[in-house]
């Protein structure tokens, strides 16, 4: 319902801004038929115009036919005046009584002729001022026309950028009403399914309700009757209760306190480097120890700063000692940052430092003054620094109060209340950046000391180094400053949230003694847990069991292969064994068959010698001798007689000869049943990858397909934007053209008016003449009269 009425409240006002641009386009529309009515109207005075002069034209044409006839009359006069004249010599009567006619008729003639000038005269008037009042009609006409014409080609556009605004919005809202309408349908689907689940939750929530309110009931009992004392009633016991171990606030905790280790280390560094330089600069300035002995004051100041790294340097371990106490196992508020004390004290001592320095410097500072060589601008700037070493320790001091206002929870906790905690860390964030400002203050004062000392005629090479050095420290410093400024002000909210440690439920402040309880509680817990907890078996890394599972899909060394290789093997052994037992059957039976053959070998050979030694009838000892030697060679067949060796000898080659036979078969045996395996492996996991290459193929196809839509979709609206860019540039181009024409016709009827304008003037200067030759004036050229008509416009 909620999604329904925002739907219509944006119907609503898409209509209400609609009607509007639409009131806004009639009068526009309005404005444009107007302006054209007015320009046509223009148009049809303009014509009105040209005929009014045509008219003057023809009058002008008729005046100019009149005065030559006039001209001719006059000229026709003076020949007959002169016949006169010449008949008036014979007779001195006649010539009187002509004379008098002459002068009357003269006098007649001038008086027609005076008549005629002052009609043209007042003719030209007339004229020239219709030439000027059409000039300045035909040019405000002119500009009418252009302001009207600039205005309707503003209106026209303005006009085309409505309609395809609008078009445009039309387009865009039927689009998004489209997809509301779609919208709103899976929403109402999406409604009745949450009406569903909401009434299967309510129904749950029922059976929820009734099972917790009896275990409640349960368990209240058991609470009653078991537990014998409730210390979360007390704040004082609750405080030694374990809290919930807040991991991330720990580590975004040390990464702060790394942070300010950092800063506090340049700060240092800087600090230690501004001592030093400053102790450089007083053995060299304005006496050089190596020329002249050096005030008392300043070898006293000189033997103070010498000790400047036994106050610096521990302000770096203490802050390392507070950066190591804070861990991802304990809990590090106000109350249990007990390190805080050390950084306190080692601010204190560079503090006293800083106050056992700052008379000894002000004087160095006074007595550089005093110098012979210290210009007024020197000394102006030396007064600056006095002032600015006063103030560096006043902001040292309020730092060291709030830092020590900090340590007070850990030592003395009823010292500060917990509500000025907030207002503590924020006095130290302002009290840093008053810092970074007067340290600023200080670059800018020492750069301009070290430009004013680089002037003076006695200054070295070893005291501009020098200047160039502290100038460095300083601003080394000033960007330490200005860090740890910036850091304490953007964490300044993760300073002042979950200042103080409390356990859940207590309302009350604890003691430094509890926290250290709760923490070695804290401890006690966390090895019994370990204790309890059993090392998990070692296995495969995740990240290994990703990289290996394509591996493994495509590995020879499957379980089904293995298995199946498994089972050959023991096959084998099984068949090698009995081949085994089959040939030391017949080895044993080898070696009966050669026992025989060995038997009756000597049965034949002790036959034989008994025949040839009774024949032979051979002494006793001697017939025993070789009846001994028979028995040993009875015993030793082969190595008595020399037919055994060659018998011994053959049968070893034959038993040799099958021996590898058998054992060349057997290791081809193994290899291609190795082989066979290998193969047969190799084509399991082909099949497989076959398949993987099958499925990634038809996804392939897929995006193909899709890319191919795609680019037929955008293929369309570009011909489609295309071919409203083409009718628009025709549009534009016919417009330009008609636009040239009108502004052809215009220029064709401003050079006709030229025209008429420089024939009107002509005629005039020839009018002029005229009526001075029939005035009998002296001929003035036509020069003349333009300069007459340009100092004399209005006539």
């Amino acid at each position: 319902m909620a999604a329904a009425a925002e739907l219509q409240g944006k119907y609503q006002k898409l209509a209400q801004e609609y009607s509007k641009l639409r009131a806004q386009n009639q009068v526009l529309k309005k404005g444009v038929v107007d302006e054209q009515a007015n320009s046509a109207s223009l148009k049809e005075q303009l014509k009105m115009k040209d005929q009014s002069l045509r008219k003057l034209q023809q009058e002008m044409d008729s005046l100019t036919f009149r005065n030559q006839q006039l001209a001719k009359r006059v000229e026709l006069l003076q020949d007959e005046l002169a016949l006169s004249e010449a008949r008036g010599k014979k007779n001195k009567k006649s010539a009187e009584s002509s004379s008098q006619l002459s002068q009357e008729q003269k006098s007649v003639f001038n008086e027609d002729l005076q008549k005629k000038i002052e009609e043209n005269e007042r003719l030209h008037i007339l004229f020239f001022e219709a030439d000027e009042q059409h000039k300045r009609l035909e040019a405000e006409l002119r500009t009418r026309l252009e302001v009207l014409e600039t205005d309707a080609a503003q209106h026209q556009t303005v006009v085309d950028s409505l309609t395809r605004k609008y078009t445009d919005t039309i387009e865009k809202l039927q689009n998004d009403k489209t997809k509301l309408e779609i919208k709103s349908q899976t929403l109402e689907r999406e409604a009745k399914d949450c009406r569903l689940r909401t009434e299967e939750c309510q129904q749950q929530l029922k059976n929820l309700q009734a099972a917790l309110g009896s275990r409640l009931e349960e368990s209240l009992c058991i609470i009653n009757e078991k537990v014998p004392f409730n210390d979360t009633r007390s704040s004082r016991y609750n405080a030694l209760n374990v809290p919930l171990h807040n991991r991330r606030y720990q580590l975004k905790l040390r990464d702060l306190a790394g942070q300010a280790l950092a800063f506090v280390q340049e700060l240092v560094t800087a600090l230690l480097n501004f001592h030093t330089y400053t102790e450089q600069k007083i053995q060299i300035f304005p006496i050089d120890s190596a020329t002249d002995t050096v005030s008392p004051l300043n070898q006293k100041f000189s033997q103070y700063l010498h000790e400047n790294a036994s106050y610096v340097r521990p302000l770096e371990e203490g802050m390392h000692h507070l950066f190591e106490s804070i861990t991802e196992d304990t809990v590090t508020v106000l109350e249990t940052a007990v390190k805080l004390k050390g950084f306190s004290e080692h601010l204190a001592s560079y503090l006293g430092f800083l106050r056992k320095i700052l008379p000894y410097q002000l004087k160095s500072l006074e007595e550089e003054c005093e110098s012979s060589l210290c210009t007024a601008a020197l000394r102006a700037r030396n007064m600056e620094l006095h002032s600015d070493m006063k103030r560096l320790i006043a902001v040292f001091e309020k730092l060291h109060t709030y830092v020590s206002l900090l340590v007070l929870p850990s030592t003395k906790p009823e010292g500060l209340l917990r509500t000025n905690y907030n207002l503590v860390f924020t006095n130290i964030a302002a009290s840093l950046h008053g810092f970074h400002d007067i340290l600023k203050d200080i670059s800018k004062h020492y750069s301009q000391k070290a430009t004013l000392e680089q002037d003076v005629p006695t200054a070295t090479q070893k005291l501009i180094t020098t200047n160039d050095c502290i100038l460095s420290s300083v601003a080394a410093l000033t960007n330490g400053a200005g860090k740890i400024a910036s850091f304490f002000s953007n964490n300044l909210d993760h300073f002042t949230a979950s200042l103080s440690y409390g356990p859940k439920g207590g309302t009350e402040f604890i003691s430094p003694l509890s926290a250290e309880c709760m923490l070695q509680y804290k401890k006690k817990a966390v090895a019994y847990m370990k204790s309890l907890k059993k090392p998990c078996a070692s296995s495969v890394p995740y990240e290994e069991a990703l990289a290996n599972r394509r591996v493994l899909l495509s590995s020879t060394e499957s379980r089904e292969g293995l298995a199946q290789q498994v089972q050959q093997s023991l096959e084998k052994i099984a068949r090698l064994e009995q081949e085994k037992e089959h040939w030391m059957l017949e080895a044993q039976l080898a070696k009966i068959k050669l026992e025989k053959e060995n038997q009756k070998l000597k049965n034949s050979l002790s036959g034989h010698l008994t025949e040839t030694l009774q024949e032979h009838s051979v002494l006793p000892n001697v017939a025993e001798q070789k009846k001994e030697t028979t028995e040993k060679s009875l015993k030793e067949p082969i190595r008595s007689t020399s037919l055994t060796p060659d018998v011994e000898s053959r049968e070893d080659l034959i038993k040799n000869h099958y021996m590898t036979r058998i054992a060349e078969l057997t290791s081809h045996l193994q290899l291609a049943d190795s082989k066979s395996v290998h193969f047969h492996a190799e084509c399991r996991a082909l099949a497989k990858r076959l398949s993987l290459a099958e499925k990634s193929k038809e996804s392939l196809t897929e995006e193909l397909k899709l890319a191919s839509q795609n680019i037929s979709r955008l293929q369309d609206e570009l011909m489609t934007t295309k071919r409203s860019y083409e009718d628009q540039l025709s549009m534009m181009s016919d417009h330009l053209c008609s636009m040239n024409e009108t502004l052809t016709k215009q220029r064709e009827e401003i050079d006709t008016l030229k025209m008429t304008s420089k024939n009107m003037q002509l005629w005039t200067w020839q009018i002029l003449a005229l009526g001075q030759r029939e005035c009998n004036l002296p001929e003035v050229s036509s020069d003349i009269w333009k300069g007459w008509f340009i100092l004399h416009p209005d006539k």
